[in-house]
């Protein structure tokens, strides 16, 4: 009985001291970010035609769609083109600035309502990788991901270093006031739902009373239960994001064992001969024709989408499913044509990845980094030696806390 205690006891403290996680949430907000980036360039020349005045679904059709499900978007608020291109470039912006992990917190509640928008205004364009964006980008505004491997960790060590205060900052709090504003306005003209409003009003309120707490009394108990509750919240988002991968792993290796074609093993066979999920058809018809190759990528799937959530209760053979299914959807993005699903489905397996795997990918990716910029200031006569500043911590900040703006 003792013993069970004693392990509660340390499970509560573990969760509500801090935020677990930080590198794989880091990735997960890289790797989505920059999926959801990549696909608005991409669309960038048919994004009239996708989400736009220009398109078939037209803005009234969408409209009476939304009046019935209360879904949330922008550009239901006028059919305007201009304010189209508005929306459009924010989310463009929010996705970038989320990418490299400027004020995070401001940029991970804007790079959701850029994907609610655009993906809300036409629910028909998208490959099932929509859907993943779609639930990542929500989870993402509750979760720290900015604590590593972002602009907001260097400049919470730069402060440590030069022993500036972390609130002395003042661009975070002008994006929240300009939010403020802008949610106030909403809220006056009643454009949007109460759901949502409520959702953003407690994100707005719960961010000023933890800055300010911070700000007046860092030490004091309020700012302490604040922090705990941060901490909570955080940890749960990274549970329900990895709760919700398993869930799309599970649902669709069940399914598939109940289709005949996955039960006989030629389930594979039939989306390479389809022209428009082949990209390189000379390399779909000769996979297509190795019956052996076919059976078993067939039932590895269903095996592998089938274990993994059973997978997660011993760390060798997660790490080994969670290989294969990456190396599957690299092989979907490639053979099929679907590299957004694949990148989406990849950010959100970036969760289960190994702590050691991600800090060795850091760091190989920051000496590439340094060695691209001494060689580009090589060039342009600045000299060739370190870069003094960028060097990025080696883990969370512990006394400093990276204040997510």
């Amino acid at each position: 009985m003792k013993a069970s205690l004693g392990r509660c006891a340390r499970g509560v403290q573990l969760v509500t001291s801090r935020s677990l996680g930080p590198y794989q949430t880091a990735a997960v907000r890289i790797g989505l970010a920059g999926t959801w980036l990549l696909f608005l360039l991409r669309e960038f020349p048919h994004r009239q035609l996708l989400y736009g005045p220009d398109g078939p679904w037209g803005w009234s059709m969408a409209r009476r769609l939304i009046a019935g499900n209360d879904a949330f978007t922008l550009l239901m608020w006028s059919d305007g083109r201009l304010w189209f291109e508005a929306v459009y470039a924010l989310a463009v912006l929010a996705s970038a600035l989320l990418l490299v992990g400027w004020r995070t917190r401001t940029m991970s509640v804007l790079f959701m309502v850029g994907v609610l928008s655009l993906q809300n205004r036409n629910i028909f364009v998208g490959d099932g990788g929509d859907n993943v964006v779609h639930l990542l980008a929500i989870y993402l505004v509750l979760t720290r991901c900015g604590q590593v491997w972002s602009l907001d960790a260097r400049r919470a060590a730069r402060a440590g270093a030069a022993g500036r205060e972390p609130w002395a900052d003042r661009a975070g709090p002008v994006l929240w006031a300009g939010g403020a504003a802008a949610l106030a306005a909403v809220t006056v003209l009643g454009v949007a739902g109460w759901g949502w409003l409520l959702f953003f009003w407690t994100l707005l309120t719960g961010q000023a009373l933890w800055w300010w707490l911070g700000r007046r009394a860092p030490d004091g108990q309020a700012y302490l239960l604040s922090d705990v509750v941060a901490h909570l919240v955080h940890n749960g988002a990274l549970l329900v994001i990895m709760v919700e991968t398993c869930l799309i792993y599970a649902t669709a290796g069940w399914y598939k064992i109940q289709g005949s074609r996955w039960q006989d093993g030629t389930a594979v066979y039939y989306p390479l001969q389809l022209e428009s999920f082949s990209p390189w058809p000379g390399i779909s018809g000769v996979l297509a024709g190795q019956g052996l190759l076919v059976l078993v990528v067939t039932y590895g799937t269903v095996l592998t989408q089938v274990a993994f959530p059973f997978a997660l209760l011993n760390r060798r053979a997660k790490n080994v499913l969670l290989a294969l299914m990456m190396a599957e959807h690299l092989a979907i993005a490639v053979l099929l044509g679907l590299p957004f699903f694949s990148l989406a489905m990849i950010a959100a397996d970036a969760v289960f990845l190994p702590t050691v795997f991600l800090l060795w990918a850091g760091a190989r990716c920051a000496r590439a980094r340094a060695g691209v910029v001494r060689r580009a200031r090589a060039v342009f006569g600045r000299g060739a030696d370190g870069v003094p500043g960028d060097e990025e911590p080696a883990g969370p900040a512990r006394k400093l806390p990276v204040r997510p703006s």
